[in-house]
């Protein structure tokens, strides 16, 4: 997973993070890694957490967090992507003026959580079937939270289910929001910001704002797997 992660031109996705909050990677996992996940949705042993959307009105579907051990592709992602997404954290705290710094791997950020009472993992794997959507939202669980996620694509959006699209609202200030939607493909990974991002104006940097949810799927059924670096409280 490391070597695969490496030959992704890491300068490239910085630039699209820094001009647009996003990224996508192409063929992160193979198709059988994708079914080997959803194949183990059902499996309550690899979870510590089940929530049903509606009942907390946070869209129609349903999401499993879970337990440590992470499952092996799932930690690996983890171990691999976070050194890279790191230095582009540190940077928009830099140019936004904020004293935050992130560290270098994922374990010492993982030690930062512990040392704020952040020890349970969040990574999660979401379910939706036709109707199936999810509201605007922040994943940000803690005191600590890295300012960047990723979300890998279970199933085809052309055979498997249809709408589901992965949407983003930006609020710039003193603007309309604008609307940012996505369809990635079986296999594809999004990494994306958490909650905001800086953007360059004539006097400076300064921040802008950004959600994000899933329009409502149409048919069919929808799996993805959220990696969210840091833990929660």
């Amino acid at each position: 997973m490391q070597q695969r992660i490496n030959r992704f031109d890491w300068q490239d996705i910085t630039g699209r993070m820094n001009d647009n909050g996003y990224a996508v990677l192409e063929n992160v996992l193979a198709p059988a890694e994708c079914d080997s996940l959803k194949a183990q949705y059902d499996d309550n042993t690899l979870y510590r957490k089940t929530i049903v959307m509606e009942r907390y009105r946070f869209g129609l579907g349903e999401y499993k967090y879970f337990s440590y051990p992470l499952p092996q592709a799932v930690e690996q992602l983890r171990q691999a992507v976070y050194p890279h997404l790191a230095p582009i954290a540190n940077k928009w705290m830099e140019v936004l003026g904020i004293e935050t710094r992130f560290p270098a791997t994922h374990t010492e950020l993982l030690d930062l959580c512990n040392a704020h009472n952040q020890n349970r993992p969040t990574p999660l794997i979401l379910r939706y079937g036709k109707g199936g959507y999810n509201t605007l939202h922040q994943d940000l669980y803690g005191e600590i939270f890295f300012p960047m996620q990723m979300v890998l694509f279970l199933d085809d959006p052309e055979t498997d289910y249809q709408g589901g699209e992965f949407v983003m609202i930006e609020q710039r200030p003193r603007a309309q929001s604008r609307a940012i939607v996505l369809q990635p493909r079986k296999g594809d990974a999004l990494v994306f910001t958490t909650n905001f991002r800086p953007v360059k104006g004539s006097r400076g940097y300064y921040r802008v704002n950004m959600k994000h949810g899933v329009s409502e799927v149409t048919s069919g059924q929808r799996h993805t797997l959220g990696i969210i670096f840091h833990d929660a409280s």
